[in-house]
């Protein structure tokens, strides 16, 4: 989970939410990333959908069986649902998401009954506060800035 707060301190300093994701296998890093949605101007461009596809092609299969995905904060529903769709073997995360989060926050693709894979999670715990005060404080900066005024010339009038 250090490589991944490590990946959300990065995002920060790109001017992006700092949520980071590592992907380990057999103890190896196969993927590392941080959120680059402002940057690339693409709403997919989130850690875990970033180090799902980095892990896919080091490993030449969409299949990540037997790999673990450790992020931040909880995975939204597009992330959720590439974790399943992925097959990996567990995701860990340090921040839960009561509003968005799709692996037990808001509620648990994980525990539809149809669904084929299911993942092993381990929730909060490790790094949580580290994390969750690294996102409170990312926030309350971008709320003190406040927004350039419509209209506004070059000189600021």
């Amino acid at each position: 989970m250090s490589l991944a707060y490590n990946q959300a301190i990065d995002a920060w300093r790109q001017d992006e939410v700092p949520i980071g994701a590592v992907i380990e296998r057999d103890g190896e890093i196969i993927a590392a990333a941080h959120n680059t949605v402002e940057g690339a101007h693409d709403p997919t461009a989130h850690a875990e959908m970033l180090a799902i596809t980095q892990a896919a092609n080091r490993l030449g299969d969409w299949r990540l069986e037997g790999a673990t995905l450790y992020v931040t904060k909880e995975p939204c529903p597009m992330c959720s649902g590439a974790t399943l769709m992925s097959r990996l073997k567990r995701v860990c995360y340090a921040v839960p998401d009561p509003k968005m989060g799709c692996l037990g926050g808001a509620t648990n693709l994980n525990d539809l009954p149809r669904v084929n894979h299911h993942l092993e999670l381990t929730v909060g715990g490790v790094l949580e506060n580290e994390c969750r005060e690294l996102l409170q404080a990312f926030f309350k900066l971008k709320r003190q800035d406040p927004p350039p005024s419509e209209g506004a010339d070059a000189r600021g009038l």
